[in-house]
């Protein structure tokens, strides 16, 4: 029987062990390897779905999205936006209804990438509407996957520069488990609310005595 928390107490983040993804990552600049890399993930039932931003630290409009991430089984495809846009062929990806694509907050996500090309929404799930039917309220991946899984996923990369010539190893790894842990957590999910193997537990907030 799987404990989850309705709230994970996140002063306890940090003692957990790290989660990484252990499969291939494929860094993607053309529209020939995209092609190829959509034809592979549209034979797997549901992907991992993320997106990365070069962070602006003056007020103003956000920068477009450089990088789209979109994680199955067994590898990890980063597309390099800012390279190459937003490819005929990842508009068939974004489009499809076959395939699942589970990420967070999908919708803002979509919003940000049809700044860069219009296209027709495909099949895609919220991972913080799926957990709100298993009684937890965290929204954020790392709580979330701390909270399923008992791991923690590092954020130490999020606000370095994704528009870079070159990603760093550090950087691919980050954005390759952020898509990879939507793609865990809905398949846990899935079975959890299939067996019904789970029970809720409730986070009591300390109370404050004010002398």
């Amino acid at each position: 029987m799987k404990e989850l928390w309705d709230r994970f107490d996140k002063t306890r983040i940090n003692d957990l062990p790290l989660a990484c993804f252990e499969g291939r990552i494929i860094v993607v600049q053309s529209e020939l390897e995209a092609s190829k890399a959509v034809e592979y993930l549209l034979r797997k039932p549901v992907l991992g779905f993320d997106t990365e931003t070069r962070p602006s630290f003056r007020p103003g409009p956000m920068n477009p999205v450089a990088l789209l991430q979109v994680a199955c089984d067994d590898a990890c495809f980063l597309f390099r936006l800012n390279l190459m846009g937003i490819t005929d062929s990842l508009v068939r990806l974004l489009s499809d209804r076959s395939v699942t694509k589970a990420a967070l907050s999908w919708h803002d996500d979509v919003a940000q990438l049809q700044r860069r090309r219009k296209f027709q929404v495909g099949e895609f799930l919220d991972l913080q509407t799926h957990v709100g039917e298993f009684g937890i309220e965290d929204l954020s991946l790392q709580k979330l996957y701390a909270n399923v899984f008992g791991q923690k996923i590092s954020k130490g990369q999020q606000l370095t520069n994704w528009e870079a010539d070159v990603l760093t190893e550090k950087q691919k790894l980050y954005a390759a488990t952020d898509a990879w842990a939507c793609l865990r957590l809905y398949d846990e999910l899935s079975r959890l609310k299939k067996t019904g193997e789970w029970k809720l537990l409730k986070h009591e907030e300390p109370i404050s005595i004010k002398e």
